[in-house]
């Protein structure tokens, strides 16, 4: 975590506290996915084929300690919340292992 605190100098982020901006989201805006992002993408994306909708965001700035995952699928119809979620972290119980935290919101497509 201390290397993404790291990633603009000192001057860069004291220029953006000034215009008011997030030294995270301008840092976020300039890059593309992260390798953490397309990797996760990829494992849910043969876990649940089904899939109408996927996001995968790096939320530490690109250092791969925490994610947020949003995923639409039909597999999740019937199940309880709690229990999608479950699915979720059983499909990428390997890449938890060496994350901070993550957050995950599943839901069902709209008939």
């Amino acid at each position: 975590m201390l290397a993404c605190k790291r990633a603009l100098s000192g001057t860069a982020t004291s220029a953006l506290r000034l215009l008011g901006s997030s030294p995270r989201a301008v840092q976020r805006s300039l890059s593309t996915e992260t390798q953490g992002e397309v990797r996760i993408a990829e494992i849910l994306k043969e876990k649940f084929p089904l899939a109408s909708s996927l996001k995968v965001v790096d939320i530490s700035g690109g250092c791969g300690a925490m994610y947020e995952i949003h995923i639409e699928s039909s597999e999740f119809t019937g199940k309880r919340v709690v229990q999608q979620h479950q699915l979720v972290n059983q499909a990428l119980k390997e890449e938890i292992q060496g994350m901070h935290g993550l957050r995950i919101f599943t839901s069902t497509p709209r008939m």
